[in-house]
């Protein structure tokens, strides 16, 4: 699982291994409570091997694939 931005800071590293199949309640179960909160936030997104996913809630990665987490975009 990859971590962009402020997540990779909340968890520390920049990127995670959980064990297959991750769904969306595995995923919240196995990263740290305050990584946790801060991407059921709506306006963190999901991309599963390379495509954001519509209801990151739905989520269901296979060994292999990759899960990333994109905290929302802010400019200055």
């Amino acid at each position: 699982m990859l971590l962009l931005g402020r997540l990779q800071d909340l968890a520390g590293t920049d990127e995670l291994i959980l064990e297959a199949p991750l769904s969306w309640e595995t995923l919240l179960a196995n990263v740290p409570a305050a990584l946790a909160a801060a991407i059921r936030d709506e306006r963190v997104n999901v991309a599963l091997s390379g495509t954001v996913v519509a209801d990151k809630a739905t989520i269901l990665a296979h060994e292999g694939d990759e899960v990333a987490l994109l905290p929302p975009v802010s400019g200055g």
